[in-house]
């Protein structure tokens, strides 16, 4: 399934810091010079998309952990949102409604802080 990560199952919350994980390295591999979103666009696409979908509260599938995930995906979709969507013009939909509705982000965990302020809306 295009989306699926290792840690969905386990809870999206671990998923949430997985992809932004990603999302960092992509960010700071552009800035020293190598931009790898577009080789990677279409897996950032489906990761963020697929579990922004069910944290706005789609309807869990049965084939998909049994059909209970334990969501809390934080602040992990601005990063991917803003290279994705201000840089690149993918268009992502759930991600964009999930990212705008939890703005601002500010330090919910030692992992991910103030997203909204040093990526939303940045083409830099």
């Amino acid at each position: 399934m295009d989306g699926l990560a290792q840690e969905t199952c386990r809870d999206f919350g671990h998923t949430g810091m997985g992809i932004a994980a990603a999302m960092h390295l992509a960010e700071t591999s552009r800035i020293q010079g190598r931009d790898l979103c577009p080789q990677f666009t279409d897996r950032f696409r489906h990761a963020l998309g697929f579990h922004a979908r069910y944290e706005l509260g789609e309807t869990v599938p049965s084939w998909l952990c049994g059909g209970k995930l334990t969501k809390g995906l934080g602040p992990a979709t601005e990063v991917g949102y803003n290279a994705l969507h201000t840089r690149l013009g993918v268009t992502l939909e759930n991600t964009r409604r999930l990212t705008e509705g939890r703005r601002p982000a500010g330090t919910e965990n030692h992992f991910e802080a103030w997203e909204t302020l040093i990526h939303a809306d940045n083409p830099n």
